[in-house]
């Protein structure tokens, strides 16, 4: 559908927003070594050095101010590390979108779906360092609202009824500024801020932005899209009115909540706007109160007019207005058609904040053609992804927390082998689609790669260890500050990844952070898994000025490893399985036969068991512990490239265990994947 172009009323059209390119990285993307897949591997989207992204000032008014409000001038961008593809069977052999639409793609990605695991801040920035600036069509955000909504998963062992259930993980550090959503407001202010200023720069000179939230910070974040984008690119304020979905507080002091509000925005007036499409219409019968009437020349309505051919007549004229019945009428800016707040039925994947893809449908369809990009950096249950997948658009969905990121894969795996199976039912049997029905909407892509961004595997180990360390040394979790990570009775503690020792530069972040917060006075404890031998140095003199009790701010650190008082650490026990991989003749060829024989996750376990007390349930079958199995036939030791994905659909349905596959000619590298239902992987490999 070609783009319209709108101009505000009363104002001239303005020309694209100035916005500098980043050139594309040279280095052209190699093959990737999929069973079914064509799909290319990128070349490693690295930087030797850790690159700075420069940011453009934002120039509109009014400009909000709240405590440590910091103007983003550059950002650094951390390099990306190439994980997961998948292509679908078959994929090959349907057809997808004119490659023109591929113009301008960086050469350092494949040409399909991109999905990133990190800080969505440092998602952002490696996006324009990798030369994505000013490529987004559309961006759709539903970040967290600030309002104590409980933005984590809910997770179900597999099974018959009444298996249990237990928490899923965490959202802790940084985690926690994205999804515990119970933060000070001048922090949440700060972390929107960034983000939007970031954003924009992705966004291309006719794009839009999307931003989702409720009546807690809608004042709030209106203010900012008119600093970030200025208020004369203002282009809605949609009330979304859903179904009820909590009382008020407390009897009659709270009417209850029906809606929530999508603030849209452009770069200029020159920006996609679809108002024909099918999405952003409604029937005029059932939506219209307008008495229509219906002759030989379709459906009308009626107007009365004063005066007739002749002016000075003051009988009434009435006029007619036929209307298209079947193409509807143009959606207003109260959308009351879509009711359920959540998605139901098989669309609803456990979010509790999962959106029904019918409001995100209107939205990519108004504001976007088919092909453009679209960018959802809160992908959560990734609905933002399957949408512009079934609508033939290209996407971009990043989240810090592990667990979107696995529901999102599986969501996109099932979304596009259904387009692959529909597409080969058409090209079979065309004659089966009516002429009055809509043929299957061609497929930017048929495949996806999963990318991770400043090494988060890392850090989700160390979120679980932080867990552990806070419980066994009594640290008091501080949600609500974005840096320190809690207190020990009337000190700041700071936890230091535990994927290095402390270092200098460590107790440098801290100094940079207590200059910054004049009127602290606490002192700092450091946690850490051993330490660098200059530590002691920096801290010796870092401390003697505070002896006498003058200067605030001492440090001390505990050692897990060898402190007296805190010491004998436990540590976090990794999920284990065995797995038998071989090769067995057949008479059709070699097979690869992979039985996944026990499976244990001490995560699980333990919280059942801490969720349970004393009478802790058995888990009699392992496979009530596994999400999913995954094989990579030809595993380079880097990317894992799925040639098999066995996830059930039905959380009371098991995987299979076994599976059998054709070989590869020679001798393989087979590499299986077992996920559990909190998200941890274990990786069993073998030479066949």
């Amino acid at each position: 559908m070609p783009a319209s172009k709108k101009t505000k009323q009363g104002k001239p059209a303005r020309g694209p927003a100035n916005a500098v390119k980043a050139k594309p990285a040279p280095t052209k993307a190699p093959k990737a070594k999929t069973a079914e897949s064509k799909l290319p591997t990128p070349a490693p989207v690295e930087t030797k050095s850790r690159e700075q992204v420069t940011i453009a000032k934002a120039k509109g008014r009014p400009m909000l101010s709240w405590v440590g409000k910091r103007p983003l001038r550059a950002v650094t961008a951390f390099p990306a590390q190439y994980v997961e593809s998948f292509t679908a069977p078959g994929a090959d052999k349907v057809p997808v979108a004119n490659a023109t639409i591929w113009q301008g793609w960086p050469e350092a990605y494949p040409r399909g779906g991109l999905l990133f695991h990190g800080d969505n801040k440092e998602v952002l920035a490696h996006l324009l360092a990798s030369g994505f600036r000013g490529q987004v069509q559309l961006v759709y955000i539903d970040p967290p609202f600030d309002s104590g909504a409980d933005y984590v998963r809910k997770v179900t062992l597999r099974g018959a009824d009444g298996t249990a259930k237990l928490e899923g993980e965490s959202y802790v550090l940084g985690e926690q500024i994205q999804y515990t959503d119970i933060w000070a407001n001048d922090n949440y202010l700060q972390f929107m801020y960034e983000r939007l200023m970031l954003l924009k720069e992705l966004m291309a000179s006719n794009g839009a932005i999307v931003l989702h939230c409720d009546h807690n910070v809608v004042h709030l974040l209106r203010c900012l899209l008119d600093e970030v984008f200025m208020a004369q690119n203002f282009v809605n304020e949609i009330i979304w009115q859903h179904a009820v979905i909590g009382a008020g507080r407390g009897i009659y002091r709270c009417l209850p909540k029906a809606h929530e509000t999508l603030l849209c925005y452009v770069k200029n007036d020159e920006y996609v706007f679809n108002t024909d499409d099918k999405a952003v219409r409604v029937p005029y019968k059932e939506r219209i109160t307008e008495n229509l009437t219906k002759d030989d020349k379709g459906y009308y309505y009626t107007r009365g007019r004063t005066g007739t051919d002749n002016p000075w007549s003051r009988e009434p004229r009435y006029l007619r207005t036929y209307v298209d019945v079947e193409k509807g009428k143009l959606v207003h800016d109260a959308w009351d058609d879509i009711t359920t707040y959540r998605a139901q039925g098989d669309e609803y994947v456990g979010y509790p904040t999962q959106k029904p893809e019918e409001l995100i449908q209107r939205v990519v369809s108004l504001l976007s053609n088919h092909g453009d990009l679209v960018l959802d950096s809160f992908i959560g249950s990734g609905t933002t992804a399957a949408v512009a997948q079934k609508l033939g658009r290209r996407w971009i969905g990043c989240d810090i927390n592990k667990g979107a990121i696995q529901t999102t894969t599986k969501r996109l795996q099932a979304v596009i082998a259904e387009q692959v199976v529909a597409a080969e039912a058409a090209t079979r049997q065309p004659g089966l689609i009516a002429d009055d029905n809509p043929k299957p909407i061609l497929p930017a892509q048929l495949g996806f790669t999963v990318h991770r961004v400043n090494d988060y595997d890392l850090a989700i180990q160390h979120n679980e260890a932080v867990n552990l360390a806070c419980e066994h040394i009594g640290v008091t979790r501080m949600l609500a500050d974005a840096f320190f990570d809690g207190t020990l009775g009337s000190k700041l503690v700071k936890i230091v990844p535990f994927g290095h020792p402390l270092s200098p530069a460590d107790l440098e972040d801290v100094k940079h952070e207590l200059d910054a917060r004049v009127n602290e006075t606490r002192d700092v404890v450091m946690v850490c898994l051993g330490k660098e031998l200059e530590v002691d140095a920096w801290l010796t003199e870092w401390n003697r000025m505070r002896r006498q009790g003058d200067t605030p701010n001492k440090i001390d650190v505990i050692e897990l490893r060898s402190d007296p008082k805190y010491g004998k650490f436990i540590a976090h026990k990794p999920a284990q399985a065995r797995v038998g991989i071989r090769r067995v003749k057949g008479k059709d060829g070699d097979k690869i036969v992979v039985e996944v024989k026990d499976f244990i996750s001490p995560s699980i376990v333990e919280r059942l068991q801490e969720q349970a007390g004393i009478l802790a349930p058995k888990i009699s079958d392992w496979r009530a512990m596994v999400d999913s199995v995954m094989i990579d036939l030809a595993h380079d030791g880097q990317v894992f490239n799925i040639a098999l994905a066995d996830v059930p659909e039905r959380k009371q349905d098991y995987v299979q265990g076994t599976y059998e596959l054709d070989a590869p000619a020679g001798k393989t590298n087979v590499a299986v994947k077992v996920t559990d239902m909190l998200g941890e992987e274990v990786l069993v490999t073998a030479t066949v």
